[in-house]
């Protein structure tokens, strides 16, 4: 599948100076239309991820899922040749990819192991709510040295009891002087025990309306007060380091405050505009895997005197998946242009999360089924798959979370006669 990519990496550097700037620009011609051709550039990103994947993180998937090993070599490797960190903008050192750029690096990431991608794009997710609302300060000191070495991030917001309901948020923060103190737990944090820093919501109002009960700040890794729980061992995405982080008593200048105090939810929430198409795009790339090793074993595999893919119980199967690999990854297009050209994408977001993580999971199980016993055993790649498939629709906000977004939204336009 990837003999024909015979381009050596690039490093970040060099491909930085293919951008404008670092950055992709649009004309206002362009804007006003939809494409579904990828561009020059965007066709050199994806031939990059699929090389690097097929080079770095394929052969050795195997062996961080047995051992859970956090990928450390490859994460470096990822940053030597521009794959982390891709979100921030050019001023501040980064590559100032769109949204739709870092969907093509993400499914292509995922393709080869999704824990090692979401071990990646655990940094873009912390990094997200300090693009938006972070002063200029406070970009330059955390985004930057991000661009400067292969360092991690971790996005603080999840609690052992407020995981969907973002609202039950309990950390708190309490202004004294010209700091805040923190305490409060947050958990299943990706990069927990790897982060040089991190982004935490607490409240700040306890009389507040969720809206207005929260602010964001920047926590340095090192801050005393701070404990790392233990590495949590998961059903699947075994080398992604997820942990519970404690915070008792620490301090946090006044200057690390992310945005009006108040305001955190609002970041949290608009992060995710930006995220969830990654995490969409993420699960195209597992399904798409799924589909691969499925069709590649039907033809190899032969009962009655013909290959599977031959008995039309397979054929049907193969042609379902294909179906839902194109169908997601046409929502994950669809929502990351919307947000590169300046347009509200929450609805089709939450769509392309839905519906990619069912569509990752379903493919995931009939590859399997495809597989048959072989199919059960870890010697194949297909049951990992299966493993882990089942996160997409949890992390990042549950389906069913999904689809009260996506209700809600459709219930209050119908009313508004749109």
């Amino acid at each position: 599948m990837f003999a024909s990519i015979a381009k050596p990496f690039v490093t970040r550097t060099a491909f930085a100076a293919t951008r404008v700037g670092g950055k992709k620009h649009f004309s206002s011609s362009s804007a006003a239309r939809i494409s579904l051709a990828l561009t020059p550039e965007q066709l050199e990103l994806q031939e990059l991820s699929r090389s690097f994947t097929a080079k770095e993180i394929i052969p050795k998937a195997a062996h961080h899922d047995r051992t859970g090993e956090y990928p450390v070599e490859i994460l470096k490797k990822m940053w030597d040749v521009g794959l982390l960190n891709t979100h921030i903008p050019a001023e501040y050192g980064g590559l100032g990819l769109g949204v739709l750029d870092c969907a093509i690096i993400s499914e292509e990431l995922s393709y080869g192991c999704s824990g090692i991608q979401t071990a990646a794009e655990a940094n873009g997710l912390a990094q997200a709510p300090v693009i938006l609302g972070a002063s200029d300060a406070l970009k330059k000191k955390y985004l930057g040295r991000m661009t400067e070495e292969p360092l991690m991030c971790a996005y603080g917001v999840t609690e052992p009891i407020a995981g969907s309901d973002v609202a039950g948020i309990a950390t708190k923060a309490e202004k004294k002087g010209n700091s805040w103190v923190l305490n409060g737990q947050k958990m299943w944090i990706t990069n927990g025990g790897k982060a040089n820093w991190y982004f935490v919501l607490a409240k700040t109002d306890a009389s507040a309306k969720p809206g207005k009960a929260f602010t964001g700040f920047i926590v340095d890794g090192n801050s005393a007060g701070i404990s790392v729980g233990k590495k949590e061992i998961n059903m699947g995405q075994r080398c992604s380091d997820t942990r519970g982080i404690s915070f008792e008593d620490v301090v946090v200048s006044d200057e690390n405050r992310i945005g009006d105090v108040g305001k955190g939810f609002q970041l949290a929430m608009g992060a995710f505009d930006i995220t969830r198409p990654l995490v969409a795009s993420a699960a195209v790339g597992l399904a798409r895997r799924a589909y691969d090793e499925a069709l590649k074993y039907a033809l190899e595999r032969k009962t009655m005197g013909k290959p599977i893919a031959e008995h039309q119980a397979i054929a049907f199967m193969l042609a379902d998946m294909a179906i839902g690999v194109e169908a997601a990854r046409g929502l994950v297009y669809k929502t990351s242009w919307q947000i590169d050209n300046g347009e509200r994408n929450t609805l089709v977001a939450s769509m392309a999360k839905a519906y990619a993580s069912e569509v990752a999971n379903k493919n995931a199980a009939d590859a399997v089924q495809i597989f048959g016993g072989n199919g059960f055993n870890s010697e194949y790649p297909v049951e990992k798959l299966m493993r882990d498939a089942k996160i997409f629709m949890i992390y990042e906000g549950t389906s069913q979370i999904q689809r009260l977004i996506i209700s809600r939204s459709l219930i209050d336009a119908a009313k508004k006669g749109n």
